[in-house]
Parts: C-alpha cells; structure tokens; sequence
C-alpha cells in the first residue's frame, strides 16, 4: 500500500478555519460586548462631563456679579461714610472760626474798653489840673485885691473866668434863626425844619446840660445841629468844628451822646417790628408789588467802609470790595428789613465785612425771633447770599432755570428792590455812610443806629431825597453755602413760583 503525500493548507484555508472557531467561542463574544459598552459609556461620560463644565460656568458667572455687587455696595458706603467725614470736618472748622471771630471781637472790645478808661482818666485829671490852676489864679487875684484894700486902695469886685478860644460862631446864629431859606435848610440838614425841630423836642430831656460856673452849657438845638450835620455831610470833625465855633473834641463829644441819644430815645418809637395790625397792611402791600402772599419785609446787607482796625485785620478784611476799588477796603456790615415803604423795621449793625450774608443773618435778633416761632405765615424776601429758610424766601439760583423759575425770580427781584433803594436812600441822605470815617470802631454802631433811626424819620414825615443825594450802592451777592435749608420750603417755593405764572401773570417780561 503506497502512502500518498499529505497536502498543505493554504492561508485562505488557515482564515476560514479562525473564523469558525471564533464565532463558535462564546468569550469572545462577550469581549466584544463587554468593548461595545465600555465605548458607549465613555461616550456619555463625555456628554456628562459637558453638562457639567456648563453648569460650573453658570455658577463662575453669578459668583462674579454677586462679588460685584458686593463691591459697589462697599464702594457705595465708603463714598457716604467720607462725605459724612468731609461735613464734619467743615462744621468743626466753621464752628472754629466763628469762636476765634467772637474771641476777636471780645479781645477788640476790651481794647478799646481799657483805651477808653485811660483816656476818660487822662481827662479827668486834665480837668482837676485845670480846676486848680483856676482855683489858684482866682486864689491869687483874692489876695491881692485884700492887699489892696488894707493899702488903702480902691476896692472892686473879682470876677473868674477861665481862658476859652474865642471862636466865630455867625454861620450858626444865621442859620438858627427863622428867617433862614428853607431849602438851604433843607440842603444842609437832610430835612425840613418842622422835622428838626421835632427831633430837638424828642432829645430835649436826654441831651439837656446845666450852665456851670466855667462856662454856658451848649443849647440843645445846638448840640443837635452838630450831631446831624456831621451825619448828613460826613466832613471832618475840624470843619464842622470851624461851622459851628466849637472845639474839635466837643463836636465828637457831641456827636456821640447826641447819636447815643437817638439810639435810646427814638428807637423803640420809631424802629421797630410791626404790630399784627401793621404787619397785614404791609402784606397787602407786597402781594400788590409781587403777587407773592405773606410777605413781611425786604432783607437786604450793606458794607460801610471803616479804617483799618487795630487788632482782627482779617475779620473786616473786605475782597469783593478791595477787588472792586483796586485798594485795600476794610468794611462792617448793616442788615436790615424794610417794610412796602423803605422803613426799617429790624437791623443788626457790626459783624465784620469777611463775614457772608447767611452767617450774619444767623446771628441777628430776626434770626432769634424766627427761632421762637415768632414769624409764622411770615416771609422774609432776600437776596442769593440768603438761604432759603421756612421764614426766608430767596430767588433759585442754579443754573438753566424754566419759565416759572424765571418768572419767580423776576417778582422776587421786585422785593428784593424795596431793600435796595431803601440803603441806597439810607447811604445818600447820610453822607457819613459813604466813606470811611473818623469814628473809633466800637462807636460805629451807635452811629449807624442812629442813621438808620433818622432815616426812618424822614421816610415816615415824607422828607422829600434831592437828585444830588442819590447813591448808587454796590455790594456783591456770594450764593450761600448751604443754600437750602428746609425741604417744606424747597416745596412751597415751588408752589408759589407755580401760582405766580399760572394765575398771577408773572413771566409776561419774557414773552
């Protein structure tokens, strides 16, 4: 039996042959599931993992806005928390100066308080000097005559007297008497005859001096005539010394207890605030000038020029007007507040002219008299320098203002006036007023008081002002610091700048 050869596999054969046993295999089918499923959860581990890095930025976004929210709300409190600092940093340097500028003011005082005893004590000693250089003389001259007589000489009888400069007084005893020209009068005394006279009556048992031994006592008339002559035309003491043929010294004198005078006598009568009777006249009047209900008066501060004085330079220092004149101005202030007519009815007189209108207007007696409620349903009219207050009233002064505003402004402006021409009246009719004067600095108020009494006079008695007087007044209006003071009356401006052009036909100035 013969072996045949054994015959070889091809490849192909060898591929059929794997194939069969692997799909007979059940574990290798379970490898390739088992690789199915793992591919299928990495493919939703993926989207998972999607999801969830979407979801971490939503959240990385809220964190921000709320870190920025944070942020700005801190910001916020640190802004507030440093503007309550920088408010009570200036309310501690207002109150700072406002105690160094009454401190001056004390100092100042007690100047010239001790200058003033000095120069009273130097008097008085001059006076017994002099007293005794006369008792000696007459002393004498007794002596001799009794030495006389025993003599055997004629006798006679000693007279004293005491050595005075004889001095022309022909203007004054012509212009004392009844015949003199009442325009010239007029002219020389800023009124008419009847009204001095009537001043003079008023004084008479304040100013009135008994004649000594030494000398006459100077008439009341007299004493009077020099007071307001020296008011009206502000010349130097040495001319209206040579008018009137007295000394230097004794008009200043004069001046002095004649305006003190004034200031005690005639001021409650003819200066003061207006009854309830009289206060609804002058309402009436107002509304009628503005169409503005409640008003109660025109605020209005001035300047008056004064030398420089001797301690608290700064405090008088005046810049608007130094800036204005192009020289060093110093200057002390008038606040006053006229009725309908230009009378005053209240002013506060002295306060340094650095000061602004709304520190002066804080201490003043109106200001006090508002504080005790005592100016209900009452409106004070002032100018930009003035806060708007629940009793004051003042133009807006911010800038881009509507109609009404304008229209408001324009009747405010038209109260404001009342004041004005009332101190401009004051300044020309009162010549001392105009320029700086001679008065020491603690007698200035007495001396404005005393203007302001006689203003008042001439205004209530109708004295006619000559166009020679008329005085252009300046003063420059700095708006206030904190220019509103009272949200009510931030409200019933508007009202009222409301009704004024709706129905009271403000504004028409601008059509």
């Amino acid at each position: 039996m013969e072996i045949g050869p054994v015959p070889f596999l091809t490849p192909e054969d060898y591929s059929h042959f794997y194939n069969l046993f692997s799909d007979a295999d059940p574990n290798n089918n379970n490898n390739n599931s088992s690789s199915n499923r793992k591919r299928n959860r990495k493919e939703d581990e993926g989207h998972n993992g999607n999801n969830n890095t979407n979801d971490s930025d939503l959240k990385d976004l809220l964190a921000s806005l709320i870190v920025l929210d944070e942020e700005e709300a801190r910001e916020e409190r640190n802004r507030i928390i440093e503007s309550e600092q920088h408010r009570a940093i200036f309310n501690a340097t207002f109150d700072h100066q406002a105690q160094s500028m009454n401190t001056y003011k004390a100092q100042f005082e007690a100047h010239y308080a001790q200058s003033d005893e000095l120069d009273h004590k130097a008097v008085k000693k001059a006076r017994r000097a002099a007293t005794a250089a006369a008792t000696a003389s007459v002393q004498t001259q007794t002596a001799s005559v009794q030495i006389q007589n025993q003599t055997g000489s004629e006798s006679g009888s000693v007279q004293r007297r005491l050595w005075v400069k004889d001095r022309s007084k022909d203007w004054w005893e012509r212009i004392s008497r009844n015949d003199f020209p009442e325009e010239e009068f007029r002219r020389w005394f800023r009124m008419s005859r009847s009204t001095f006279d009537m001043i003079c009556d008023e004084l008479d048992a304040a100013i009135t001096k008994k004649n000594t031994m030494l000398r006459d006592a100077i008439p009341v008339r007299q004493r009077v005539a020099v007071c307001i002559w020296r008011l009206a035309t502000g010349d130097p003491l040495r001319l209206v010394s040579k008018r009137f043929g007295l000394g230097i010294s004794t008009c200043h004198k004069l001046v002095l207890e004649v305006c003190g005078a004034i200031r005690t006598v005639l001021m409650p009568k003819f200066l003061n605030w207006p009854s309830e009777e009289k206060m609804k006249r002058v309402k009436e009047d107002f509304e009628s000038i503005s169409g503005i209900q409640n008003i109660g008066g025109s605020m209005y501060t001035t300047h008056i020029p004064i030398i420089a004085p001797k301690i608290s330079v700064s405090a008088y220092f005046n810049k608007r007007h130094t800036e204005r004149n192009q020289k060093t101005s110093y200057s002390i202030t008038v606040q006053g507040v006229v009725d309908s007519k230009g009378v005053f009815s209240d002013v506060c007189i002295g306060w340094p002219g650095s000061m602004a209108d709304d520190k002066i207007l804080e201490k003043s007696a109106l200001y006090e008299r508002a504080s005790r409620g005592s100016l209900r349903d009452v409106w004070i009219v002032g100018n930009s320098g003035h806060p708007l207050m629940d009793w004051v009233l003042v133009p807006y002064t911010h800038k881009n203002l509507t109609w009404t505003q304008h229209a408001f402004n324009e009747k405010v402006e038209e109260v404001q006036g009342v004041g004005k021409r009332a101190f401009a009246r004051l300044k020309g009719r009162w010549g001392c007023l105009q320029k700086r004067t001679e008065v020491k600095l603690q007698d200035l108020p007495v001396v404005l008081g005393a203007c302001c009494v006689l203003h008042n006079i001439c205004e209530m008695r109708n004295e006619e002002m000559e166009a020679q007087w008329d005085f252009e007044i300046f003063d420059d209006e700095m708006v206030a610091e904190n220019g509103i003071r009272s949200a009510t009356s931030l409200q019933a401006r508007d009202q009222i700048a409301h009704y004024l052009l709706h129905h009271a036909g403000a504004g028409t100035a601008f059509l």
